[in-house]
């Protein structure tokens, strides 16, 4: 007999930080236990298929290991001694830590931290209520999107693109900077399709051979920040071979005459000597594009994460501009969608409450915030108190030891509210036991498709975890604020205030509906009537300082880096960390298919498959160095070193190496993660997190007697 006979389907969103953000039909055993998770297959953009390490997501749920009940610190930080403790106590300490905290300094002292290890809105975007209420540090939350963002909106004024469903409409689908077989399967899923039905060809763009370029008809391995080079090139022979598409960029484009000029001196050959591809690659891609009018250009997050990355973004995105490809269906380019949803969280996050007087502290710069850093206090006091939800800075966040050192200090509290224990809640005085995705309501937008997706609490969690909603409510009380706008209701309220401001119904409306397609019509998808710039016009030349983005700093932050060194006209230049005689080699932290950030590193599948830290280098460098495949390498640069295990990989040009996963710490050796090697130096002009953008150093880890 089938002992899942009255087996259920809920339906719900996955609630990682990934472009997809999949619709799912979620197996119910019973009222506190979940089985296998699908893609939603009526779900035009999921259409039925979802990663491997999701469908396992019981594996997390029902975890042994997770976090049951509130603990205290009763040893030294990161000692590992805890006491258990009740919610209401727990919570009383941290409010009582908070206030004398704020006694002493002010209340710019406490900083709220948080980010996107639930991209929910309603448990994710909760603690910014609290946060203005109480006028806490604010909050400017750039590890992710600010780079690739920002040279989106240069080129095209609006953050929203053709249709990603149109990629199975494509003749031609360029996958550029983004692992999508490993971080957003759903791209695969149409380019397949376009493929399968129209003949379509593949080109994958990255710094090595990934599974996606493993499944592409044309594979591009360049050098890491090195995209504008090419970008500039493939524009150069379009121009060059008349395969420019002169009436559009006449109508379209802001100054088409003056880019044709600056590119002339932008040829293959000098491409070609700054990304290592050949001149006769560089020159089949562009005749590819440039007679292939259904070209649709994916362009990923991954190739932004450079010091130089939203001047290569701008420049890929250019190049659909020169051949017209926005006119068609199939065609054009797509970043995300994160433009269109316009959903108004106001009260959900407290915006009113806000005191613009109140000072931001860098979410990037968390090392040098807490290590007392004048230039990341922006002139106010030191953060002695920290709230922190959704996210694992210790393990994620650039310049590791910097974070660490933070942490330890005896005069930082510090309360986390977790689902495991993460190498931040190790370091933590108070942890909570949060719920996931399937245990409480929320709302989900999908930033790689158009669709907003609810959520619903499809389970009971076990006793002790309680929502992310419940912390800042409880906190609220006890700190003085519960009777402030926005406190007082419950998460399906706010959900129903969210979709009613948008005039798209309520929760229980949207329960039976389970998602909303917001894709806007094909002409303002397109671009036809006009670009997001005032003029209508797509720009080549960028207007570094005065465009805005979505997440442009606040003026009070100023701009960031070398503002002056960015380029007017699409180019490549050289803000990365170039390497050097002592760092000859140049690193980038790739994501791993089997985990998600730090998420998924604590499940027995996804280890078991991902097996140890390794560090990926080509044959001739390894021959060079000594290395065989599966030694110890030391790897390091003027932050510090870590220790990976070598493995030898020719998919990848000499002089790069590959770290794929952000895996725990404790996973490596020395109890010390990749982020060591990370900077956490904002780039221009509006900050970002440049992970793989690292000059390092090999050694082999025995010749230290290590």
């Amino acid at each position: 007999m089938n002992q899942h006979a009255n087996l259920r389907i809920g339906h719900s969103a996955c609630p990682h930080d990934c472009p997809s953000t999949c619709a799912l039909e979620v197996e119910l055993l019973d009222g506190n236990r979940i089985g296998r998770v699908h893609g939603a297959k009526a779900n035009s953009y999921t259409s039925g298929v979802v990663c491997a390490k999701v469908a396992r997501y019981a594996d997390r749920v029902h975890h042994p290991d997770r976090l049951l009940k509130p603990l205290v610190r009763k040893g030294a930080k990161g000692e590992g001694v805890w006491q258990e403790s009740s919610w209401e106590a727990a919570l009383d300490l941290v409010a009582e830590k908070f206030i004398s905290a704020e006694e002493k300094y002010g209340s710019e002292t406490v900083w709220p931290y948080y980010y996107a290890g639930t991209m929910g809105l309603v448990q994710r975007d909760g603690i910014d209520r609290l946060r203005h209420a109480k006028k806490y540090s604010g909050f400017f939350g750039s590890i992710c999107t600010n780079l690739a963002w920002t040279g989106w909106m240069m080129g095209a004024g609006a953050l929203r693109g053709p249709d990603p469903r149109e990629m199975a409409k494509s003749d031609c689908v360029v996958i550029w900077g983004t692992n999508a077989v490993v971080t957003q399967v759903n791209v695969m899923t149409h380019a397949i399709k376009a493929r399968k039905e129209r003949g379509a060809k593949i080109v994958v763009v990255d710094v090595y051979e990934n599974a996606t370029m493993k499944q592409a008809d044309m594979g591009l391995v360049l050098k890491p920040g090195t995209d504008g080079a090419l970008a500039c090139a493939v524009m150069h022979v379009l121009f060059r071979e008349g395969l420019a598409d002169r009436a559009y960029l006449e109508k379209y484009t802001d100054d088409p005459k003056g880019l044709e000029a600056h590119l002339k001196t932008r040829s293959p050959e000098w491409a070609s000597a700054i990304t290592g591809l050949g001149v006769a690659e560089i020159e089949a891609f562009a005749r590819l594009v440039g007679t292939t009018r259904k070209t649709y250009f994916r362009l990923g997050y991954g190739f932004a994460r450079q010091r130089n990355g939203a001047v290569n973004m701008h420049a890929a995105s250019c190049i659909a501009a020169v051949t017209g490809a926005w006119q068609y269906e199939g065609g054009g380019a797509f970043h995300s969608n994160s433009g269109i949803f316009k959903l108004n969280q106001d009260v959900l996050e407290g915006t009113r409450m806000r005191d613009p007087s109140i000072r931001y502290l860098d979410h990037s710069r968390i090392g040098p915030v807490l290590t007392g850093a004048s230039d990341a206090l922006y002139g106010g006091p030191p953060v002695t108190a920290m709230l922190i939800q959704n996210t694992n800075p210790v393990n994620v966040a650039p310049e590791q030891r910097l974070v660490k050192q933070g942490f330890l200090r005896d005069d930082l509290f510090t309360c986390v509210h977790e689902q495991f224990m993460t190498d931040t809640a190790k370091l933590a005085d108070v942890v909570l036991p949060a719920t996931m995705f399937v245990e409480h309501d929320d709302i989900y937008k999908g930033g790689g498709n158009q669709h907003i997706t609810l959520g619903p609490k499809l389970i009971e969690p076990p006793e002790g975890p309680r929502t992310n909603h419940f912390v800042i409510e409880q906190l609220a009380e006890r700190l003085g604020v519960a009777g402030r706008p926005g406190f007082g209701l419950t998460e399906q309220q706010h959900i129903d205030i969210i979709l009613g401001k948008r005039g798209l119904g309520s929760f229980d409306s949207l329960k039976d509906e389970k998602w909303i397609d917001l894709q806007p019509d094909f002409d303002t998808a397109h671009f036809i009537r006009g670009f997001g710039h005032a003029d209508g016009k797509f720009r080549f030349r960028a207007d570094w300082t005065g465009q805005a983005a979505p997440n442009r700093p606040p003026k009070s932050m100023g701009l960031f880096g070398p503002v002056a060194r960015l380029p007017e006209f699409p180019d490549h230049v050289d803000l990365i960390e170039v390497t050097d005689e002592a760092h000859p080699f140049r690193l980038a932290t790739s994501p791993a298919r089997n985990f998600l950030n730090s998420t998924f590193s604590e499940t027995p599948g996804s280890k078991a498959k991902e097996g140890r830290p390794e560090l990926l280098l080509h044959p001739d460098d390894a021959a060079a160095l000594n290395l065989a495949d599966g030694d110890r390498v030391e790897i390091g640069n003027m932050r510090g070193e870590v220790v990976l295990h070598a493995r030898l990989f020719d998919g990848i040009k000499r002089g790069v190496v590959i770290a794929e996963g952000i895996w725990p710490n404790s996973a490596h050796e020395r109890g010390e993660g990749i982020n060591v090697l990370t900077g956490a130096d904002a780039p221009a002009p509006y900050g970002g997190a440049a992970f793989h953008d690292n000059k390092v150093w090999l050694r082999k880890a025995e010749d230290l007697g290590a």
